[in-house]
């Protein structure tokens, strides 16, 4: 179907984004709007251009599963099967039961296991903390968001199945056939474009939280401003974190997101991506905040059951738009009614996360409007 794009309230957008630039609480910000594959709206505010790179934390995520689509595809991954079939080292614990759709639906059940320099530096060490790991809740059970724990074992299992480094394997089978530059490990010596992670502002008060969110503390988990901010180490940048170390422009997720409508060059199995777009494939309560869990194969789908606000997606996209948002703010998210794909990007990490949570519910209520079937 043809689309139209509507030209004011790409400007409502634009003049959104550049709000909390202006008002001293982000650093910078990057936005970009695509539409029937082309990226139709570029803007940066703040010390940034079009060109500057971001750490997009769980943005990286459907980069990573989109190369787990090809290997499913290809018959060299089973979702199925346990994980031990592939990585002996994890069947302790009493995770020798835990799937490989399981390990992608965050259902898993190890949620907050540790992985951390030097261990994650190699294969090697990055197994020998699989076998370390203990269960939270029984597998298959129930849902509780990985931040990186699950990722680490599918960029296992990626290598193990191919013989290749997992970044590698993400730039050679979904970045460059996409025209899009290498995005999970960046070389040290290649890093200098890349913003500079910042904490803004005051965490949000008990009362807020309790008003917006229902209770009165956040839950401790890995993801903290200072985890956030070790994304600045060159290092960390270069071992190419799976589950949250991508690094990219607002156009890179944009563009991947087309990429994600219209399958280029048949990139990956139209059956395939037609499952991972939009068959929700676990719909339970997330154990900390209750919102159902609405999870394809590697991304979160709006849905029509008044939690989309809540999964980050804002007010008006449609119950079809499906993407994956990252821990500081960044937006990345495709509607299939509309057309369009949308990427923002920001090194401000917010301390108040109730106000990062409105702030990224305003940009992609304004971004979901701009265009029309």
């Amino acid at each position: 179907m043809p689309r139209s794009v509507v030209d004011a309230r790409v400007e409502q957008l634009l003049s959104r984004c550049r709000r909390e630039v202006d008002e001293g609480l982000l650093p910078s910000c990057q936005l970009a709007l695509a539409v029937g594959g082309d990226v139709i709206v570029e803007a940066a505010f703040g010390d940034a251009t079009t060109e500057t790179r971001y750490v997009v934390f769980s943005a990286t995520k459907p980069f990573v599963a989109g190369v787990m689509w090809q290997l499913i595809s290809d018959g060299l991954v089973d979702l199925d099967a346990p994980v031990v079939s592939y990585l002996p080292e994890f069947g302790t614990n009493g995770k020798e039961v835990v799937t490989v759709e399981q390990v992608m639906l965050h259902t898993s059940g190890f949620p907050s296991a540790p992985m951390g320099p030097p261990r994650w530096a190699t294969s090697r060490g990055r197994r020998e903390g699989f076998a370390r790991w203990r269960l939270e809740f029984e597998p298959g059970a129930a849902y509780q968001y990985h931040p990186t724990s699950a990722h680490w074992v599918l960029a296992e299992v990626i290598s193990e199945v191919t013989g290749a480094d997992h970044r590698d394997v993400v730039e050679e089978r979904i970045t460059k056939p996409l025209g899009l530059p290498r995005v999970l490990g960046i070389p040290i010596g290649e890093q200098g474009d890349i913003a500079a992670l910042e904490v803004r502002g005051e965490p949000a008060t008990p009362d807020e939280l309790e008003a917006a969110l229902g209770i009165r503390e956040l839950p401790e988990t890995e993801v903290t401003d200072a985890a956030l901010v070790g994304f600045n180490a060159p290092e960390t940048r270069e071992v190419g974190v799976p589950g949250g170390g991508g690094v990219m422009r607002a156009s890179d997720l944009a563009r991947y997101y087309q990429a994600l409508l219209h399958n280029p060059g048949q990139l990956w199995d139209p059956a395939m991506l037609a499952d991972a777009t939009g068959r929700v494939r676990t719909n339970l309560p997330d154990r900390v905040l209750g919102t159902p869990a609405n999870r394809t194969l590697g991304l979160v789908q709006a849905g029509a059951d008044g939690f989309a606000a809540a999964r980050g997606f804002g007010h008006t996209v449609s119950p079809l738009a499906f993407g994956h948002n990252g821990a500081a703010g960044q937006l990345a998210f495709a509607d299939p009614v509309t057309g369009i794909s949308f990427g923002y990007c920001t090194n401000g990490i917010d301390a108040n996360q109730v106000r990062m949570a409105r702030r990224g519910s305003g940009i992609a209520s304004r971004a979901g409007t701009c265009a029309t079937p």
